[in-house]
């Protein structure tokens, strides 16, 4: 006989066939003794590969069985890719300005964070249904090959990329992390419009206040 139960799980409703694409509003925030600096834009963003690593299981065994399971710890890193970077990137790329234009190499690497923005579509509104924010926290780039080919007939822009570690930073009520993702469909849209004024910078009658990058804890309150 056909199968008459109606399920309570529907599968591929309108409106909830959702996806994630695209990647832009990079910003870059270099790392002093005080803190996180003002953040700049990063202009040219073409790809952010997030490469979470660890957790890794470990099994202990007794009574000859499989007692538990216990897993090590979580870290976080990537690769970002850009045809383009900030002048205020060089000093986390290691590279030392000795003159106005003029860099050395092979010198310290600063710590940054960063963040960007990707968007998420459905079968309704598109790619224009909302987006995720990403913001990175004690971020180090590793050296990266530069490859340069002549111009021909076929010419391209030259892409950079630069793999990161990162090192978690506290956050009250939970283990200290490295990344933090907030969806724009679920968060309060108000409260959302701050932390963006406040991760962009905003200017308004006249006056401006710059960009910079809250904590895990500021992110928590200003969403709350």
């Amino acid at each position: 006989m056909p199968n008459t139960i109606e399920y309570a799980i529907e599968w591929d409703a309108t409106g909830a066939r959702l996806y994630e694409t695209g990647v832009d509003r990079g910003v870059l925030y270099v790392q002093g003794a005080n803190g996180y600096g003002d953040g700049v834009a990063w202009n040219g963003l073409t790809s952010v590969t997030e490469s979470p690593d660890g957790a890794e299981p470990t099994d202990l065994w007794a009574d000859n069985i499989k007692y538990a399971s216990m897993r090590s710890a979580e870290t976080f890193g990537g690769t970002i890719e850009a045809y383009t970077y900030p002048d205020e990137f060089n000093e986390c790329d290691g590279n030392l300005a000795i003159a106005t234009g003029v860099y050395a190499g092979q010198q310290g690497r600063k710590s940054f964070g960063f963040c960007y923005r990707t968007k998420l579509g459905n079968d309704v509104d598109g790619s224009e249904h909302g987006y995720k924010l990403h913001l990175v926290y004690g971020a180090t780039a590793s050296p990266s090959e530069k490859g340069y080919e002549t111009i021909n007939d076929s010419p391209d822009a030259i892409t950079f990329s630069w793999e990161f570690e990162t090192t978690p930073v506290n956050m009250t009520g939970g283990k200290p992390t490295s990344v933090i993702v907030i969806d724009s469909t679920k968060a309060d849209a108000t409260k959302l419009a701050t932390l963006e004024g406040i991760l962009y910078g905003s200017s308004a009658a006249g006056s401006s206040t710059a960009a910079r990058l809250p904590l895990p804890d500021e992110v928590k309150s200003t969403l709350t």
